[in-house]
């Protein structure tokens, strides 16, 4: 652990920041403002010029070094709240600079360590900047790249082409169902994820509580009359239930939801290819959904065995196939780069595989330590690729969509990512998913359903969130649905009034 003494005092929230941006560099940081021993020495100050300039300072002893970094922004005349938001940043400006110097490393997220750089760039955009001014700005004021940057607005040009109104969705929702089970937990995985077993009934009372769920959802979008933009089944895997199963869902969703002949895209991840059968596929096909994943993380057999996932390569080959010729239009695979005892030719395999069967889709994800992940918690059984490969890996990604004719489209960021990188969507033209778009963007409310199921409710007015997640554990979610429901109705009639809609 990587200890580091800040001499001034400052709030806790901006301890925090430190921290995150300290976490960029060392694999694990503990900053304080208590002395401490074999630690990095930090001091900063600020100076308020008369030509109303703010010139933020930063020293840092490191390895019985000195470095030095300074930043200068002109003044905001703001409020009390955006005024601290400013030094916020002046402030990660110059500890971000002095430790770059320190260690040699350079970060391309400049200052950011949230998951949704975009975000900036559209609200930058929605203010009435071009798309030159937002790249500008993301450049000065957050220190990015210039290679980000200009990914960022290549990807804002995709979302607002394959959603238009992107940016007028505020009085739609979108829908999240979520089913928690799957036939094993892989090693990275902290999403809501129970190995499916039928001894003590916990499957059967958790879809009875979701039918339960959807109902009363669907009622109260019936009675203000709400459009729905996208539905996506999550989890979990939602095809880890049994066919029939998955049919009565989709009944009783068909049932409930208002306009369904208008939903814009339904999304059922079939992730595992092991919970794939010709008989799930007829399913749902019966109710028009055929936008699916077929998740195959890596084309590398021991990988697959080390993270915990029960199937081989060749079943992902073989189940992706199944789906197509049984009439799945729109097929969405996954890789990971950075999994254990993996480097670029484990890689570059992968993606030959994959260009033999030109998925409609393709994310490439950067391996993440989960805080609550199997793989955190026995770090030393995981050899992961170093930062430098994890880069050539992502170049290597970048190179090989290109060439096959997919565009970046969405892209999120994690805590604990390898390189400090990002996670990136793909796809052919035309095949995006809105439900990814909305989701990353948070241009609207979408309803959480079913077991870890979160829920955002976007004021349309102020674009406030407010965050609402079901419990994790089924057997909680059994006990406590009708107090969830209760909970999303309240929040969702405080910012949609019923008399405001027609």
């Amino acid at each position: 652990m990587q200890k580091i003494v800040l001499k001034e005092q400052f709030p806790q929230d901006w301890i925090r920041m430190f921290t995150h941006l300290a976490n960029l560099f060392f694999e694990q940081s503990k900053v304080t403002m208590t002395e401490e021993l074999d630690a990095i020495q930090a001091s900063f100050s600020l100076d308020h010029h008369s030509d109303g300039q703010l010139v933020g300072k930063a020293s840092i002893i490191y390895e019985d070094n000195r470095y030095e970094a300074r930043f200068s922004e002109q003044a905001e005349n703001t409020d009390e709240r955006g005024k601290n938001r400013q030094l916020k940043r002046i402030y990660s400006h110059v500890f971000l600079e002095a430790l770059e110097q320190a260690t040699g490393m350079e970060q391309s997220w400049g200052i950011l360590t949230g998951i949704r750089p975009l975000k900036l760039y559209h609200k930058y955009r929605q203010q009435g900047h071009s798309a030159e001014e937002a790249g500008q700005l993301l450049m000065q004021k957050h220190r990015i790249s210039s290679e980000k940057s200009k990914l960022l607005a290549e990807i804002a040009d995709v979302q607002l082409r394959a959603v238009p109104d992107l940016y007028d969705l505020k009085s739609e929702v979108s829908i999240y169902i979520g089913i928690p089970f799957c036939p094993t937990k892989c090693a990275y995985c902290t999403f809501p994820a129970y190995a499916i077993h039928r001894k003590n009934g916990r499957v059967e009372s958790f879809l009875d509580g979701l039918h339960e769920e959807i109902r009363e959802m669907g009622k109260w979008l019936t009675e203000r009359n709400m459009k729905i933009t996208t539905i996506y089944f999550g989890g979990g895997t939602p095809t880890s239930i049994e066919a029939d199963e998955m049919d009565a869902l989709y009944e009783t969703m068909y049932a409930s939801f208002p306009g369904m002949e208008n939903v814009r895209e339904i999304t059922v991840e079939a992730g595992r290819p092991d919970t794939i059968t010709p008989e799930k596929i007829e399913v749902l096909k019966k109710w028009g959904i055929d936008r699916i994943s077929v998740n195959p993380q890596s084309y590398t057999d021991e990988t697959l065995k080390a993270i915990g996932r029960h199937h081989t390569v060749q079943e992902t080959i073989d189940k992706f196939w199944l789906s197509r010729e049984m009439g799945m239009k729109n097929i969405n695979m996954d890789l990971i780069i950075g999994l254990p005892n993996e480097g670029m030719n484990e890689f570059e395999y992968s993606l030959e595989e994959t260009e033999k069967m030109q998925p409609e889709s393709l994310t490439i994800h950067t391996l993440s330590f989960k805080r609550a992940s199997e793989m955190t918690r026995n770090k030393n059984k995981y050899k992961v690729a170093d930062r430098e490969t994890v880069e050539q890996m992502m170049r290597l990604g970048e190179k090989w969509t290109a060439a096959n004719n997919y565009e970046p489209y969405y892209l999120y960021r994690q805590k604990n990512i390898l390189g400090n990188l990002e996670n990136v969507g793909y796809a052919k033209r035309g095949e995006e998913s809105i439900y990814n778009i909305v989701i990353m963007e948070e241009v609207q409310t979408i309803i959480g359903i079913g077991c870890g199921a979160s829920s955002k409710f976007m004021d349309p007015e102020t674009g406030k969130i407010i965050q609402f997640h079901n419990p994790k554990d089924p057997a909680a979610y059994i006990l406590t649905y009708d107090e969830s429901i209760e909970k999303k109705l309240d929040h969702l009639n405080e910012i949609f009034p019923k008399k405001n809609r027609s």
